[in-house]
């Protein structure tokens, strides 16, 4: 259940987007960067809507399927985007622990992929949203974004209103739905492939 504190703070995150797109339009929501960090495994289960099939009764029932073993091997991969393009893709060394250390590298690289493909984002201003997550919030990180003089959106806890990486992760999920992969390499093609083909109109697509 959200505190009282926990809705003031939504409240205001919301005002300020909406305070800031009245003020500037699209050119606000076209400097925004987001990105966030998720499993990919290597044995993917069907999603409910893949595991329908049709009945020999012709209607479409919901089949019992024996459960299946889902493979322990995973990789963690940092998805970094904007309205037109993914900007950076990172696959973490297996057994990484993301850190404030780990991540302000991540940021360093992220940094460089915006200067080759998308010249004059650095200069008009990043306004980058992701998660509040210990590694995002931490004093080394803050130093970093003054550096870089990089605008960081208020991502208050508990707002799935503003989760960075709800529209894009969701369809990436449904698209490893039933999907087996041999190993790390296999996988890693997989994603990114699947990624970088998405047509701009599908980055365009954003929840707020």
């Amino acid at each position: 259940m959200l505190t009282e504190i926990h809705k003031t703070s939504r409240m205001g995150a919301a005002l300020e987007f909406l305070s800031r797109y009245h003020t500037d339009g699209e050119d606000f929501l076209n400097r925004i960067v987001t990105g966030d960090e998720t499993w990919v495994a290597h044995v993917n289960a069907e999603t409910k809507q893949q595991s329908l099939a049709w009945g020999h009764t012709g209607s479409r029932t919901l089949l019992r399927k024996a459960r299946q073993t889902l493979s322990s091997r995973k990789l963690m991969v940092t998805v970094f985007w904007d309205a037109q393009r993914i900007l950076l893709i990172e696959f973490m060394t297996r057994g990484t622990t993301i850190n404030s250390e780990v991540y302000c590298r991540t940021l360093k690289k992220l940094k460089r992929a915006i200067q080759n493909k998308r010249r004059g984002l650095l200069s008009s201003g990043v306004v980058l949203l992701h998660d509040n997550a210990r590694p995002h919030t931490a004093v080394r990180t803050g130093v970093v974004f003054r550096k870089f003089k990089w605008d960081v959106f208020q991502h208050p806890p508990y707002s799935p209103d503003l989760a960075p990486d709800f529209h894009l992760f969701t369809a990436m999920k449904k698209w490893l739905g039933g999907q087996h992969f041999a190993d790390d390499e296999e996988l890693k093609n997989a994603v990114t492939h699947w990624l970088k083909s998405q047509a701009a109109s599908f980055y365009a697509r954003r929840k707020w």
